[in-house]
């Protein structure tokens, strides 16, 4: 499965999905953005630890319950408490968490090996029946996991020993065990496993991680404490306390991190006052390495963007570079293809080779006026969908409507309100009469399968219904040898980024801003997935 699509508004998306031989450790990702850019994994480390930290969301969490935490300020809290069987490090490593081993006896089969002397916060030790009950709430619909593409294939998961669990899958599937390095094999104690309001601000959680649930004032902020008795003294939290505030107007959020009032934040999108932020005299900004991209989302099943050429023309004729330099005010990089280098987590020659091969993400306007008179010069409007009071989307959608009517082509303009936006995703009648729309989408582990899983006929994600990529990609997915898989992926890569299936625009980096006060903090994409605050304290 993948993850997919994040919304931009604090709206919760949804996509997920994987399988044979023993799984071999992913390799460091290739750099394949911008060296300006300089996107870091780490941040100088802290020399104390502060009596509170206190940080931002960009919006209050739905929820902190792991089945239902598939979006931006869910995960970023939810990461310092919960912890998964596997461990996806800050430089994209796949590594063992709760699990201390991961066996792969059969295509169909994984066996987790549950660490031991794992506590909870309440004493109570980690065992397997913990780890079964937290998996198997993803099989229950009553439940509506976010993370159900990665648990389609599963058929069984059983506790087979006082610390080991099985996992059956009706197919092998490659996704399956590296999802469990995400929120999607978070584990909680069996006895909250079982409540009805799990997550929610009276209840919280009960888990294993550095930082415990300490209280949630809906409205106002979520506390941390720090775990005392956590068992992995390399990520054991420095500061005692770790406070989360829920400011979500953009410019009061940089007002606060400007003043001192809020330590730091995690920005997906560029804020309009970034400038204030990286010329603050108070602290700075890093851009962290990420799985993020900026992308025009198909939606067309007819109609003239529901024609490959009529997409690869507007494809060929966009300046990605001016959307980089003017509307993510330089923080980001044109991409030619949906899954960059940072998802290069093995057989990083044969992807490097197929990524070379592909067509630049540079400007041909001849080849693309060419492409627009073989599809017969079409004058029915293109329609894109844009989310209301979010300038990114304004800006890009201006250039494109530029772009496309100097080709010939009419392109209209629909703004839906913020509080509607989420619903494209999910629901097929709120895309009706919209040929495509923005979003910031990401895989969540080092795979480019994990992003081009979008395109399973029939899949919740794939919203024009293009069907070159099926059987490829089911083929991939059962695929346990890397060079073979590879070989399968970047032939699916291949097909979808010529045939602009998805419009890739642009890499995103991780924003993150911290005040002098404070250093430590993890800049990289699985800050979404690991501890990325246990290191902070005070320089």
């Amino acid at each position: 499965m993948i993850r997919r699509a994040v919304p931009l508004a604090g709206l919760a998306l949804a996509l997920a999905a994987c399988g044979g031989a023993p799984q071999q450790q992913a390799q460091a990702p290739a750099q394949d953005t911008p060296a300006a850019l300089d996107l870091k994994t780490s941040t100088t480390a802290a020399a104390k630890g502060l009596d509170k930290v206190t940080w931002n969301l960009p919006y209050e969490p739905q929820t902190v319950d792991p089945i239902r935490s598939f979006n931006y300020a869910e995960n970023t809290a939810l990461a310092n408490m919960c912890e998964s069987l596997l461990r996806l490090t800050p430089d994209f490593r796949v590594e063992p968490g709760l699990a201390e081993k991961a066996d792969n006896p059969t295509p169909t089969t994984w066996v987790y090996t549950i660490r031991k002397g794992v506590k909870f916060w309440d004493g109570k030790e980690l065992t397997a029946k913990d780890v079964a009950a937290s998996l198997n709430r993803h099989l229950d619909p009553a439940l509506g996991t976010w993370w159900g593409d990665y648990f389609h294939t599963v058929d069984t998961i059983e506790a087979t020993g006082p610390m080991q669990v099985t996992v059956t899958l009706k197919q092998p599937d490659v996704l399956f065990n590296q999802a469990m390095a995400t929120a999607a094999g978070a584990i909680v104690s069996e006895e909250y496993a079982g409540k009805k309001d799990l997550g929610s601000p009276t209840t919280g959680v009960m888990c294993t991680g550095p930082f415990t649930f300490k209280g949630w004032k809906s409205g106002d902020s979520l506390t941390l404490a720090r775990n005392d008795s956590y068992w992995d003294p390399a990520l054991a939290a420095k500061s005692k306390e770790l406070v989360f505030r829920f400011i979500a107007d953009e410019t009061t959020a940089v007002n606060a991190l400007r003043s001192g009032e809020v330590d730091g934040q995690y920005f997906y999108l560029p804020p309009a006052g970034l400038a204030q932020l990286r010329g603050s005299t108070t602290g700075s900004v890093t851009l962290g390495k990420s799985l993020t991209f900026w992308t025009l989302l198909s939606a067309a099943k007819s109609g003239p963007y529901a024609d490959p050429k009529v997409r690869q023309a507007l494809s060929l004729a966009l300046d990605r570079a001016a959307i980089s330099k003017v509307v993510f005010q330089g923080t980001a990089a044109p991409q030619r293809t949906l899954a960059g280098a940072e998802y290069w987590g093995y057989e990083q020659a044969a992807f490097k080779q197929a990524y070379d091969a592909l067509p630049p993400e540079t400007q041909d306007l001849a080849k693309a006026k060419q492409l627009l008179t073989e599809a017969g010069s079409p004058t029915q409007p293109i329609t894109i969908g844009i989310q209301g009071s979010a300038a990114t989307h304004e800006q890009t959608a201006n250039l494109i409507k530029a772009t496309g009517e100097a080709l010939g082509l009419k392109i209209e303009i629909k703004v839906i309100p913020v509080e509607q936006y989420g619903n494209l995703y999910s629901d097929p009648k709120a895309r009706e009469g919209i040929d495509a729309f923005f979003s910031t989408w990401y895989g969540n582990v080092p795979d480019p399968l994990d992003i081009y899983t979008v395109f399973l006929a029939g899949g919740r994600t794939n919203f024009n219904d293009y069907p070159a990529v099926d059987a490829d990609i089911k083929k991939a997915r059962a695929e346990y040898d890397p060079a073979a898989r590879a070989a399968l992926v970047t032939a699916i890569q291949d097909k979808v980024t010529r045939d602009v299936a998805w419009m890739p625009l642009n890499n995103l980096p991780v924003i993150l801003y911290m005040n002098n006060r404070v250093t430590g903090a993890v800049p990289s994409f699985p800050y979404l997935y690991y501890p990325w605050a246990a290191g902070l304290g005070a320089k």
